[in-house]
């Protein structure tokens, strides 16, 4: 037992709260197999968002049976994904394929589970014929349900935490000060200079807050949206706005060089997500219309509007230059359509 542990024991706390809390990473034994809290906490974030996106799908026309498949799909791509973009971060850290897949004391990457979970759950929606930007948007909602309680399996692991702070929510644990204390010397090269025994940044609270904020944005705009991936775009704007800022607290970052990869990443996804709905909001201006589900009747119904609006305008254009024709004129228009009506 080292100095940290024999001084801290395993606990978490938050010295400005008053909070003290013994920890334990492992929520229960499974014939013998240890479950942590870490894969309870991930799975009930991904229980919770299936539940409520397969009570929407009618909303957006999607097949709840063909959406189940791309579901699981994205599940299995979220799992490899988020382990491959971490291990591809670590690579370093790992020596042989048993170290590679033991996920269950966390090592998981956010953005490597998105990529994967978009990849392999758009394949899938492809095969079973799924339109891909309505099955985007309600995933989108799914997306920050499990991200926003998903986060607290950091918590158990006491993981994504930043530099020192003195704001009241400030937390610290043992595999925390162990962590800062082992990796000091490459934080202040970094030009961090941290101290492992005073309270940080909980990064992990601050994503799940987000998470849990854009959620609902989603879910009380969601009837307002003008075309069709419209809510996963402002998922990606609303996450990548957010964890740009929240990556930059954090000492625990994955590196590409010396750029943080996943604030870089949602820089890029952020800007990219907001050029896409200025350009097709200008779209929709323009033609004066929705781009929404063409399958379902309030999509039906606006296009019917709109095609019968687009009607009438033409005919008034045409009364109207009709009208400005001079008498002659006029007499020789009316023949040219009598000639063209035989």
């Amino acid at each position: 037992m080292n100095q940290v542990e024999r001084l801290f024991g395993d606990r978490i706390v938050f010295p400005g709260l008053g909070i003290d809390i013994s920890v334990d990473n492992e929520a229960f034994s499974l014939f013998g197999l240890s479950i942590k809290w870490y894969g309870v906490v991930i799975a009930l974030g991904m229980l919770l968002a299936m539940i409520y996106c397969f009570r929407r799908t009618k909303e957006f026309g999607i097949d709840g049976d063909r959406l189940t498949d791309a579901v699981f799909a994205g599940l299995v791509g979220a799992v490899i994904g988020a382990r491959l973009y971490y291990v591809a971060l670590h690579a370093e850290s790992f020596h042989d394929i048993k170290e590679i897949i033991a996920i269950r004391d966390g090592g998981l990457a956010i953005y490597g589970g998105i990529i994967g979970a978009l990849l392999f759950g758009c394949i899938t929606a492809k095969i079973r014929k799924l339109r891909i930007l309505p099955t985007l948007d309600i995933a989108s909602m799914g997306f920050f349900i499990g991200q926003a309680l998903g986060r607290w399996g950091n918590f158990f692991n006491q993981e994504a935490f930043g530099c020192n702070t003195t704001l009241p929510w400030g937390m610290s644990g043992s595999r925390i000060q162990q962590y800062l204390i082992n990796h000091q010397a490459s934080l202040a090269a970094q030009g961090m200079e941290i101290d492992p025994y005073l309270p940080v940044h909980p990064c992990f609270l601050y994503e799940s807050l987000w998470c849990l904020a854009g959620f609902l944005v989603l879910h009380f705009y969601q009837k307002h949206r003008k075309f069709d991936g419209e809510l996963f775009c402002i998922y990606v704007l609303w996450y990548g706005t957010g964890r740009a800022f929240i990556e930059g607290l954090r000492t625990d970052s994955l590196y590409i060089g010396s750029v943080r990869a996943s604030q870089m990443l949602a820089i890029i996804s952020a800007i990219a997500a907001l050029a896409v709905i200025i350009i097709m909001r200008i779209r929709i201006k323009k033609k004066g219309a929705f781009v929404l589900y063409r399958d379902t009747e309030e999509s039906k119904a606006i296009l019917e509007a709109t095609a019968n609006a687009e009607k009438e305008e033409a005919e008034c254009r045409k009364a109207k230059k009709h009208k400005e024709l001079t008498a002659e004129q006029r007499i020789i228009s009316d023949d040219d359509e009598d000639e063209e009506q035989k």
